[in-house]
């Protein structure tokens, strides 16, 4: 599938700021079911755009503006040739050995509650059954709405709640894999939907899980399936704050507002409308 994606970001300051940094991981790789046909980036501002590699082998875009700034437009434009892997993802650049990804974070501890589950799928017989199994309660257990959880929500605390977002059920997915062994790691991106609905307010986010006779396998908790040639994939970290789109700070400014608009469509009817 060839996926045509735009995401727009803008802040905007009552009282400007003296200046800005901005850290981007909104650019993806090629891997063995993903390559990239073209991606750009495009700033409201004059200014170098710096890239690197950061610690997982994202890519990585960083600037910095002097103020003061009233607005900063962050425009990402590209299209994605997927193929459907089954959800096995190979030929990604790997920085750490698997067992890295057993690491806990504060987004992705456990509680009881969370142990509880992870217990609940350990009796299936091989890994691969135990995530399906993880897949199912959640897409039982959890109910998608934004309103309750925010970007510092836990995944204790999503749980509690039965509620959240993506980035919430990726945490649970996270922290339960790893309870019983299974390195886990997030993914930030973007997703095709097959319902028609291309204009979104966010990115997309799901898991990836290394199992010991198929390597790493991404799993997708909000929709209860394994990633298909609709994913696309961005960055990985150990929970959200490594895979974050944007991530900033600011000297002095306040009442800060942020606009996102994604929009994510087949490229060939994107290039008709």
């Amino acid at each position: 599938m060839r996926i045509f994606i735009r995401h727009e970001t803008t802040y905007e300051y009552d009282d400007p700021p003296k200046n800005v940094i901005q850290t981007l991981r909104l650019t993806p790789r090629h891997h063995e079911s993903q390559y990239i046909v073209r991606w750009r980036i495009a700033l409201s501002h004059d200014g170098r755009l710096d890239q690197r590699e950061d610690a997982f082998g994202n890519l990585l875009h960083a600037f910095t503006l002097a103020g003061p700034v009233e607005r900063i437009g962050i425009d990402v434009e590209g299209e994605v040739e997927t193929q459907d892997s089954a959800g096995v993802v190979r030929g990604a650049v790997e920085r750490f050995p698997p067992n890295f990804f057993l690491r806990e974070t504060p987004l992705t501890e456990p509680d009881d509650a969370i142990r509880a589950l992870a217990g609940e799928i350990s009796g299936a017989s091989t890994q691969l059954d135990q995530m399906h199994r993880l897949l199912g309660k959640l897409n039982t257990d959890m109910s998608f709405d934004p309103d309750p959880t925010h970007v510092h929500t836990t995944a204790a605390q999503a749980y509690a709640l039965k509620a959240g977002v993506c980035q919430d059920l990726s945490h649970i997915f996270i922290a339960a894999a790893r309870t019983i062994g299974i390195p886990a790691r997030y993914v930030s991106g973007h997703m095709y939907r097959v319902d028609g609905v291309t204009d979104l307010v966010a990115g997309h986010a799901w898991v990836e899980v290394y199992l010991n006779d198929l390597g790493w396998v991404a799993f997708d908790p909000t929709n209860g399936i394994c990633a298909t040639d609709a994913h696309v994939r961005i960055a990985v970290g150990l929970d959200y704050l490594g895979a974050a789109p944007v991530r900033g700070s600011r000297q002095g400014g306040s009442h800060e507002r942020l606009v996102v608009n994604v929009k994510v469509a087949q490229a060939q009817s994107q290039q008709q409308t």
